[in-house]
């Protein structure tokens, strides 16, 4: 009998079969976790912007909120990253800002940011949700990813319900 060195092609693919169930079970929770991660990010973003909006209130706006996130960035209170991230192609964490101080130089001054994922469906969503913050600092957030959440002049949120956490 011949002394057998190896693994036979049975062998071979029973591992391959087994990784490849291994991967299918992991994946899906790895990009759930990444979406995930995006999504305590962009929280985590918002709630800057509003402090920085504020610091910008109180020291430099002279009682008005900044117009732009570029003007937060001119005066060194969020970095060119955060208020660069405006399209989908400069999205950061995998989502982009849509910035709104049109009334921050009127009185009362107030601003609104909302923040969308660049990708909202499929595998490689970068978000599930989108979030809405104000000066009055309460964090809303979307069921899901295609719907807008939008902020009245009389400051009441639609198409969004408070952050619980």
């Amino acid at each position: 009998m011949k002394n057998q060195k190896g693994f036979s092609l049975i062998e071979l693919l029973i591992v391959v079969v087994i990784i490849g169930i291994l991967a299918a079970v992991a994946i899906p929770n790895y990009l759930a976790a990444r979406r995930s991660t995006n999504e305590a990010a962009t929280v985590s973003a918002l709630r800057t912007i509003h402090g920085a909006d504020h610091s910008y209130k109180a020291t430099i706006g002279g009682g008005k909120f900044a117009v732009s996130l570029a003007e937060l960035n001119s005066k060194q209170l969020i970095d060119s990253t955060l208020s660069g991230a405006t399209s989908g192609a400069t999205a950061k964490s995998g989502y982009f800002y849509t910035y709104d101080g049109s009334a921050a130089g009127s009185d009362p001054s107030v601003f609104s940011v909302v923040s969308e994922p660049y990708v909202t469906s499929g595998q490689l969503a970068t978000g599930s949700r989108q979030f809405l913050i104000s000066e009055v600092g309460v964090l809303y957030t979307t069921i899901n990813a295609t719907t807008t959440p939008t902020i009245d002049a009389a400051r009441n949120v639609s198409n969004a319900l408070p952050l619980s956490n």
